[in-house]
Parts: structure tokens; C-alpha cells; sequence
């Protein structure tokens, strides 16, 4: 299993096209599976900006382990998760 998960990071890292990467998440991930992404997304950067996660859970209708998990990612040093959200607003607030 990691020779793919490396593979498809390969992948996603020798390309700068987000058309491209678009459609191949999507060909890879069913619409619930991009939609569970999305809202991952969407909690993290909901903690970063200080909402609770009783309030995130709220408006995603998201399970508390959920967010507890992304906000674990994001307390921990040099949190990848965190530098990459921090990156991406910058790009596109």
C-alpha cells in the first residue's frame, strides 16, 4: 500500500495543474469521499480561525472526532496540515 500512496504523491507533486489534479482526485475518489475531503478542509481552516469545534461540528454537521483529530494535526509541531492552509489562503483567501 505505501508504494501507491507514494505513487500517487509522486503524482500530485510533478504536477501544478489544479484542472488536472481536480480530475483525478475525482477520478479516484467517489463524491462522498470528495466531499468528506472538503469538509476536512473546511474544519481545519475553521480552527485556524478560532471557531469551536462544538460550532464547526454545528454548521458541517461533522462528528466532534473529527475535529478533534484535525485540531491534533494542527497543534503539532511544524504541523504540515497548518503550513499547508497558511499557504493556501494566502494564494486564494
Amino acid at each position: 500500500m505505501k508504494t501507491n500512496l507514494n505513487q500517487i504523491c509522486r503524482r500530485l507533486a510533478e504536477t501544478n495543474n489544479p484542472d488536472e489534479i481536480k480530475q483525478f482526485l475525482s477520478s479516484l475518489f467517489t463524491p462522498a469521499e470528495l466531499a468528506d475531503l472538503d469538509s476536512r478542509w473546511e474544519l481545519a481552516k475553521r480552527l485556524l480561525r478560532g471557531d469551536t469545534q462544538r460550532k464547526i461540528a454545528k454548521d458541517l454537521r461533522l462528528g466532534l472526532c473529527k475535529i478533534t483529530r484535525g485540531s491534533k494535526e494542527l497543534k503539532k509541531p511544524n504541523s504540515v496540515l497548518k503550513k499547508a492552509i497558511t499557504q493556501a489562503e494566502s494564494y486564494n483567501p
